[in-house]
């Protein structure tokens, strides 16, 4: 189940935990549903097709676990031109699995991810060349989150990717059903400093900055090298460049149906408008409309548009039904 590792490194590579996802299809909840859909998702995996799919170069590595359920991740992503010549099959322990329902209109997930095979994963396992002949390594919060060693993974790949000159995308993700808020307060931010580009969502940072206003919230950004792309604004993502402030307005959608991968799809627009040569702010705007497009369907991933559809979608060509 490996590719030749002798392939090009990708533009984009990026690493983390791809769970099986199962969804109730109850609209009762979980408890009451007969049936569950079954898919896999994962932040870091989910930019990876995204990027993909935008026509660059991209490439995810983890660890999945020998069953069926990474079997079935593994092809997945791979089938979408992802490259996945670095993720070890650890046949010692399982792939996550993460269940969601949505019940009276909210909805939550529930994890199964202690002792999986990524929470496993350790820093020696990097490949450092892979690493370092990127343009960009894009990191989440969620894989510092798992386990001490694999946020021992993401500093050591961030440290490589800084000493050969690979931008570093950081969004950090949070999810308090993994940590504290004091646990996950000093480790966000201190990788935040290693990055280049820091994509945190605006109530992210009121809770690890401990504040309430979005004034106090960029003031404490000033501080940081890296470009912060602050997502979440009213209508808008924030841009902090070089002590300049910018607003990039959101594309206006008529039906939400599913915000989730909605933050991942933002990250994949913007990784890939960078990839293209584009300013932060043409990058921005890119993330935007992709995220935009991602909250109109129903998955994960599934709905993360190609590059064909989003130049559609900016010359507002119209849609033949028949």
């Amino acid at each position: 189940m490996r590719q030749d590792k002798a392939a090009l490194t990708p533009e984009l590579v990026t690493f983390g935990e791809s769970m099986g996802l199962f969804t109730a299809q109850d609209s009762r909840g979980l408890e009451y549903a007969s049936t569950l859909h079954k898919s896999f998702g994962g932040a870091e995996s989910n930019v990876a097709i995204g990027v993909a799919r935008l026509g660059h170069q991209a490439g995810w590595f983890g660890a999945l676990g020998s069953d069926p359920i990474g079997t079935m991740i593994y092809k997945a992503i791979r089938g979408e031109g992802v490259d996945v010549s670095r993720a070890v099959i650890n046949a010692e322990t399982p792939t996550g699995l993460m269940i969601r329902e949505n019940t009276a209109g909210k909805s939550s997930v529930y994890y199964y991810r202690k002792f999986s095979a990524a929470s496993q994963m350790q820093p020696e396992q990097l490949d450092a060349a892979y690493i370092e002949n990127a343009k960009i390594l894009h990191v989440t919060g969620i894989t510092a989150a798992i386990s001490p060693s694999a946020l021992a993974c993401v500093e050591r790949a961030m440290d490589i990717a800084r000493g050969a000159g690979v931008k570093i995308s950081f969004d950090p993700n949070l999810r308090l059903k993994l940590w504290t808020l004091e646990q996950a307060r000093g480790v966000l931010l201190r990788l935040a400093e290693k990055a280049d580009y820091f994509l945190p969502g605006l109530d992210e940072l009121k809770l690890l900055y401990n504040v309430e206003e979005a004034e106090a919230v960029f003031e404490k950004l000033s501080d940081l090298n890296a470009v912060s792309v602050i997502k979440g604004g009213p209508d808008l993502t924030y841009v902090l460049e070089n002590g300049n402030l910018t607003e990039v307005p959101y594309f206006k959608v008529d039906q939400v149906l599913d915000t989730v991968g909605a933050g991942d799809g933002f990250c994949a627009g913007f990784i890939a408008g960078l990839l293209n040569g584009n300013t932060t702010v043409e990058a921005v705007r890119l993330g935007n409309l992709t995220g935009s497009m991602v909250i109109q369907a129903v998955g994960d991933w599934e709905a993360l548009p190609t590059w064909e559809q989003v130049e559609a979608k900016l010359a507002r060509k119209m849609h033949i039904e028949r």
